[in-house]
């Protein structure tokens, strides 16, 4: 308790100091639970992209509400809440299908009802190759490896950076996968380091509920294999030139 300059007793203190963690806490989960959310990379699947060591936000609103937006993905729900579909060529953090403990960031190439296939490294979406054209390397800030870059524009005009790291790598060549209703199909643009739709067994098809939200802005990046709390190394280890940078 404390008191006022006329003498008269106010409350203070414990409880108003509780009642503004509260009201804190409220305010945090309104903001992550229906508009933003923050995720980091921890692997090399969407170089080209993003690195390992960016942290992003992620707009939960963009494709309406599932459980999965809920913390501790509470079932109180099933299905989707103000849905509006995902467009060909966003970026999507997704609940993986085989362990919806798992989130995932892919790139969404296959709509529902699309045919994808990979035939010789080039991506084909129903039975027509994607337009791509060959761009600067790309250089790994990890390793100092040099690795062939591709710029691909899907059919609705969205463009985006790929790495090509071998010729016929393992995914190279696949056979044709039909999206079904409901579902979308999921790359990374680092094409031969991604576990993504094209391995069955592994992601396969992602349903529109396991959406997550939209990747939208690199709000921090750290390489060097540093943790962002190390602050000390923040001079020489953060990339300066990534921070508030949108995804696309």
């Amino acid at each position: 308790m404390t008191v006022s300059a006329d003498g008269k007793r106010k409350e203070g203190g414990l409880a108003e100091t509780g009642r503004v963690i509260f009201q804190a806490l409220l305010i945090a989960l309104v903001i992550r639970t229906l508009l933003f959310q923050p995720f980091s990379i921890p692997s090399g699947s969407m170089k080209g992209t993003l690195l390992v060591g960016d942290y992003l936000f992620v707009s939960q609103y963009s494709y309406g509400y599932s459980r999965y937006s809920l913390p501790l993905s509470l079932p109180l729900f099933s299905g989707r809440i103000l849905a509006s579909p995902p467009e060909r060529g966003d970026v999507v953090v997704f609940r993986l299908p085989k362990d919806d403990s798992i989130d995932y960031i892919k790139r969404v190439i296959g709509l529902p009802g699309d045919r994808i296939a990979v035939i010789d490294g080039l991506l084909h979406i129903n039975g027509a190759a994607v337009k791509r054209e060959r761009v600067s390397d790309f250089i790994d800030d990890e390793t100092g490896a040099r690795v062939r870059r591709w710029r691909e524009t899907l059919p609705n005009g969205v463009s985006y950076l790929a790495l090509d790291l071998q010729d016929q790598g393992m995914l190279d060549n696949t056979g044709e996968y039909l999206v079904p209703p409901g579902h979308y199909f999921m790359m990374g643009d680092n094409r031969d380091d991604s576990i993504d739709s094209r391995v069955p067994s592994a992601v396969g098809y992602v349903p529109f509920e396991n959406l997550v939200g939209k990747a939208q802005i690199i709000f921090f990046s750290i390489g060097d294999g540093e943790p962002a709390w190390h602050i000390w190394s923040w001079p020489g280890s953060v990339r300066w030139r990534r921070l508030f940078t949108l995804v696309r």
